[in-house]
């Protein structure tokens, strides 16, 4: 069930959070259902931070798999959701509390294990298990408390990131500006390497360096508004988008 606002739907960074369904369902103000594919949908983004979150607490790959989709079937069944606290705003803040608080009660952990891990709730492919054992193998630490959520921490930022360059690179496709997109995309997040010149790009795409200046600058605002459409998704009000922007680049350029 497609919902506004989503990579899923149309991309309108003013339409209602999905979250704030969520939470409205919670509040028996709107209809389960709907809350369930918002549901859904927010975490599939999230699967990878609490991947490399359950794999931190010593689970095996094909553990933390199994144990990942139960958490999401739990909270279905469960209607978890229903008891979020809208102060607290952020569906990172809940998921997160609310997978330690599963991890810690053995026996809902045990049950949802045998109903089959929630993967009719939450398909599972090959590629979103390979992404976040990848996440996991490049930040996981040494398994303590303090590790844990920096590594949860650091997959979400880095799945927002991606899911941000996702939008902007599809309406480059639908535009017919794919091959624009895939030569200027290294303008938007600072690497090792050194950035190429204008002029060096002027001569290799046999456009002028203002026109690629242009270029880059309207590139850079699209992705502006395409990541702040993916943080919206995920708070209550409009008024949390620029604390968890900010939250974002400290834990990008956290060392």
């Amino acid at each position: 069930m497609p919902l506004p606002g989503t990579i899923h739907g149309q991309s309108d960074p003013f339409a209602p959070t999905q979250w704030s369904v969520i939470l409205a369902a919670g509040r028996s103000q709107a209809n389960p259902e709907v809350a369930q594919a918002a549901l859904g949908q927010l975490c599939q983004v999230y699967w990878a931070p609490l991947y490399t979150f359950v794999r931190c607490r010593g689970s095996s790959s094909h553990d933390a798999q199994d144990i990942t989709q139960s958490f999401f079937a739990y909270l279905i069944e469960h209607k978890i959701y229903a008891h979020a606290d809208r102060e607290k705003g952020k569906f990172r803040s809940f998921l997160l509390a609310s997978i330690k608080n599963f991890l810690s009660d053995s026996r809902d952990r045990e049950q949802a294990l045998k109903r089959g891990g929630g993967r009719e709730f939450l398909p599972l492919n090959e590629q979103q298990a390979a992404v976040a054992e990848s996440l996991f193998q490049t930040h996981g630490g040494s398994g303590d408390g303090n590790t844990e959520d920096r590594i949860f921490e650091r997959s979400w930022a880095e799945m927002l990131v991606g899911a941000g360059l996702e939008r902007v690179a599809t309406d480059y496709k639908a535009e017919g500006k794919s091959k624009l997109f895939e030569e200027l995309k290294v303008f938007l997040a600072a690497g090792a390497d050194p950035l190429p010149t204008y002029d060096q790009l002027a001569t290799r795409l046999g456009t002028p360096a203002p026109t690629l200046r242009s270029h880059v600058t309207r590139l850079r605002a699209r992705y502006r508004e395409a990541l702040r459409a993916e943080v919206r998704r995920t708070v209550d009000t409009e008024s949390q988008v620029d604390g968890e922007l900010h939250e974002l680049l400290r834990v990008l350029t956290r060392g």
